[in-house]
């Protein structure tokens, strides 16, 4: 930051005894600035130290496979740009110019080195289909490499070269300890140009893209393509990041940058290597934030947890979770909510017996549940559990909808389960709560108040115990197109 010079012209009434104590309070406004200055790391002189250092450790990753259309994944530059027919050249030569016969497509991305025996990390996406995949190491060396596993939920691929010499090896660090305003350095071969370092801060943390398991550092430090699957690294040489993503417009850095977070990584990383697959907890439960209407409706002194929605054949259910707990601990660590849970079950070994304590009816329980694996219960296509069968129908309108039982003949028209049971909602004032908290046409309420509902004089009773009770709203179990969610509407 460029210094502003501050003078001061010199005062004729000002005595030698005013200039002396002028100057001390001069001399002590320059301390205290040179004190705060010294509280703040100063921004390095230059990356070039740490650039040499690391350098050796990431490649270029050329992947070929054969394909039947046209290529839709080449570099990409704004149009009219000066480089415009550099590209459409260099995709004419490498055969992506177009046409729909058989041909070999080559793609470009980044990776970098972690053992010295020749483990390799990069994103999956990189080599997705990919039938060779080709490994160029900074001294120009490059060797075939073989596919040990990926993981598409994170985005990680793993790869493995074979080598005469003990390669170069970057160590993971740890990103939890990373800060927003923190140097970091990004490295990899942007838009195939070869090998390219640039810098910037830590923008963000915790950033989720669309991912269950996304931890992402958002970054400023230029990101384009071809650097998916390359290092972010910290001031010492860690990597605490894998570059996976770019917000953008135009398909150019424009500042805001995604790298998976390394502790999340090292997890993938660990499981591909020994199992050549991801092996990640399951509790067997639909889950929602709690919110501030819903902690509310609930008679919760804090919005923080889980709330069960639905619990499938599983692991919870066997143990003794219902719909309606809300989950505060997770194996002796506060869950802060949805994304916290998930992420904690999926980094427990599948097999283990863990503590779980939820709150149900303003009293906590403390259950044990031995957890199953996510990939084979996503596999199994777990269905919710049924339900029984409705009353005869009636309408009524209810805070703010028009609501009916189900019927015989609503399951048959609306293609719903034959045990579907609840108050279908019809019409929906678009002036009310429910209305803009996202109620509509087809939805079918199965709870108020945690209790089940058939009967319209069921959700009736439901909203004179909340009232009863000085409650201020009352929490709705919603299931659409059989999703379940809750809903806290006010009642008074």
């Amino acid at each position: 930051m460029q210094s502003k010079a501050i003078t001061c012209s010199r005062n004729p009434g000002l005595g030698a005894r005013g200039r002396a104590a002028f100057v001390a309070l001069g001399l002590g406004l320059a301390l205290s600035l040179g004190h705060a200055q010294g509280a703040f790391a100063r921004a390095p002189d230059s990356f070039a130290d740490l650039a040499q250092q690391i350098s050796p450790s990431v490649v270029n990753i050329t992947t070929s496979a054969v394909v039947s259309g046209p290529a839709s994944d080449g570099p990409m530059v704004p149009e009219g740009s000066p480089f415009e027919d550099f590209f459409r050249d260099f995709m004419d030569r490498n055969g992506q110019g177009g046409g729909n016969t058989p041909r070999r497509s080559e793609a470009l991305g980044s990776g970098f080195v972690i053992s010295e025996d020749g483990y390799i990390v990069t994103n999956n996406h990189v080599i997705e289909n990919a039938d060779e995949i080709e490994i160029e190491f900074f001294s120009g060396t490059r060797l075939k490499a073989e596919l040990v596993g990926t993981d598409p939920k994170t985005d990680i691929a793993l790869l493995k070269v074979s080598s005469d010499e003990p390669l170069p090896y970057v160590s993971f660090g740890n990103s939890d300890l990373s800060r927003v305003g923190d140097w970091v350095v990004a490295m990899g071969n942007p838009l195939g140009q070869g090998f390219s370092v640039s810098a910037g801060i830590i923008s963000a943390r915790n950033r989720a893209l669309s991912g269950t398991y996304d931890d992402y550092i958002q970054t400023d430090a230029a990101i384009n393509r071809g650097n998916s699957g390359g290092p972010l690294f910290n001031m010492d040489g860690q990597v605490i990041g894998v570059n996976t993503a770019i917000l953008s417009p135009n398909g150019g850095s424009i500042g805001i940058g995604f790298s998976m977070a390394s502790n999340v990584v090292t997890k993938v990383v660990d499981q591909l290597k020994e199992f050549g697959e991801t092996r990640r907890g399951w509790l067997g439960v639909r889950i929602q934030d709690v919110t501030p209407d819903v902690a509310e409706a609930m008679g919760l002194t804090e919005a923080s947890g889980a709330l069960v929605t639905d619990v499938p054949d599983g692991p919870a259910k066997d143990s003794g979770i219902i719909a309606g707990d809300v989950i505060t601990q997770f194996d002796g660590q506060p869950v802060r909510d949805t994304r916290d849970l998930t992420r904690r079950v999926a980094d427990s070994p599948v097999g283990e017996a863990v503590p779980v304590i939820v709150l149900r009816d303003g009293r906590t329980e403390t259950l044990q549940v031995t957890l199953g694996r996510r990939e084979e219960a996503e596999a199994a296509e777990v269905r919710p559990a049924a339900a029984n069968t409705p009353e005869e129908p009636a309408q009524a309108d209810i805070l703010g909808m028009t609501l009916a039982p189900v019927t015989e003949e609503m399951k048959q028209t609306l293609n719903l389960p034959s045990d579907a049971e609840g108050l279908m909602v019809g019409q929906v004032d678009q002036t009310s709560e429910a209305f803009s908290k996202g109620l509509r046409e087809g939805d079918i309420i199965t709870e108020a108040g945690q209790q089940k509902v058939v009967r319209l004089q069921d959700l009736n009773d439901r909203i004179t115990e909340a009232k009863d009770a000085g409650r201020k709203s009352i929490l709705l179990l919603v299931r659409r197109a059989g999703d379940p969610r809750f809903v806290a509407l006010s009642i008074e």
